[in-house]
Parts: structure tokens; C-alpha cells; sequence
């Protein structure tokens, strides 16, 4: 079938990876397979293990995830290349996810 054929479905990847909560799991899950790196999100957002698991699907959470990110470049671009998306991509994320 080509590319451009009608009956092709969708690229889901591409639409689901916009998807601002998803974006911020994902980031999550960068984040917290580094234990040094997990040990600063918590320290830094004021939140325990437990609280997070909790809360993982509250906007709020998801938006202070990302905001983590923003506030050290260096873990923003490591973060959005390991994930396939752009920095800026995780900074809109954030964005909508404050609203």
C-alpha cells in the first residue's frame, strides 16, 4: 500500500506523542529510571513515592513533572531526545497541563 493511500491508517504515534499527559508519563518515566535523578524530582516538587503514585494521573502532578524538567535544561533536552519529542514540545505540554 502507498504512503499516500486513503485507506492507510493514521500515524497514531505521531498524534498520541502530542498528547500533553502523555508526554509528561513519559518524561516521568525518564526521570525515575535514574535513581539520583528520582531522588531530586521528589526533593524538589516536595513530594514522597507515595504521594506521586497517587496522584501520577492529576494534572497538577503531570505539570510539576514537566516543570522539573524546564528548570534544568540539560535533563529538558536529554529527556525530550530519549522520549522522541522536542524540548519545546515538553514546555507546551506543560502549558496546557497548568490550565
Amino acid at each position: 500500500m502507498r504512503p499516500d493511500s486513503p485507506n492507510r491508517k493514521p500515524d497514531s504515534s505521531a498524534t498520541d506523542a502530542q498528547d500533553p499527559a502523555l508526554l509528561a508519563l513519559l518524561a516521568l518515566g525518564w526521570i525515575l529510571a535514574d535513581g539520583a535523578r528520582a531522588d531530586r524530582l521528589l526533593a524538589l516538587t516536595g513530594m514522597d513515592a507515595g504521594t506521586l503514585r497517587a496522584s501520577v494521573g492529576e494534572p497538577q502532578v503531570l505539570a510539576a513533572v514537566l516543570g522539573f524538567l524546564a528548570d534544568h535544561e540539560p535533563d529538558l533536552i536529554a529527556c525530550a531526545q530519549a522520549i522522541d519529542t522536542s524540548p519545546a514540545a515538553l514546555i507546551a505540554a506543560q502549558e496546557t497541563l497548568i490550565r
